[in-house]
């Protein structure tokens, strides 16, 4: 049994995300909710960006994206992902890596509901990833978009969610001249119970 007390303790991991996730939305200045992602392409050249990561569910983390996407093409084809999330107020951050599956359904809908109109309608209008001649091209679209899907327009087909399911789950805390708290939580498989370690700094 590893010995774990204080912002560590507990039995789900996921809880623990949240409450760190929780005392971060007082403390940061501009989205605590942000990310760093990080996926691979087909030649295995890895390649971060950052996201906002909008649910920390039961046994998952989902965020929302285009579908059509430079980092949605690579989690496709290696159906595989890695973030980490990081608080300076705190001195924490939290590593994640797991298996990697769609989310565009009804959650997706009514997370997208959520959003206001202008980022409703600029999901539609954003050809994400691809090459842009100019930012009066991008407005001209918003315009056409705004025209043809009104005040209430309905999730894309080619926008939606991504659920990271993990297999490791690691927790670090700043410690005193640089002697950090790390625990890492892993499993083989997504039925398999979680294995908790504490890791040398």
């Amino acid at each position: 049994m590893v010995d774990r007390s204080g912002i560590f303790a507990g039995d789900d991991p996921f809880q623990i995300a949240r409450d760190w996730l929780a005392e971060a939305e007082a403390s940061e200045p501009n989205d605590p909710n942000a990310i760093a992602l990080s996926t691979v392409d087909q030649d295995g050249l890895p390649n971060a960006r950052m996201v906002l990561l909008k649910e920390v569910e039961a046994d998952a983390f989902v965020f929302y994206t285009n579908y059509d996407s430079t980092k949605a093409e690579e989690i496709e084809q290696a159906g595989k992902a890695a973030f980490v999330m990081h608080w300076k107020s705190l001195r924490r951050q939290i590593r994640v890596r797991g298996i990697v599956s769609r989310e565009d359904g009804a959650q997706a809908d009514a997370y997208y509901k959520s959003r206001s109109l202008k980022s409703r309608l600029g999901a539609w209008a954003s050809k994400q990833s691809k090459p842009l001649d100019s930012r009066a091209t991008l407005m001209g679209e918003v315009a056409k978009v705004t025209a043809q899907h009104g005040p209430n327009p309905t999730r894309p087909p080619f926008w939606g969610g991504f659920r990271i399911t993990p297999v490791e789950i690691e927790f670090w805390a700043d410690g005193a001249f640089r002697l950090h708290d790390r625990f890492v939580w892993r499993r083989e498989t997504m039925n398999k119970n979680w294995t908790i370690q504490r890791l040398s700094p």
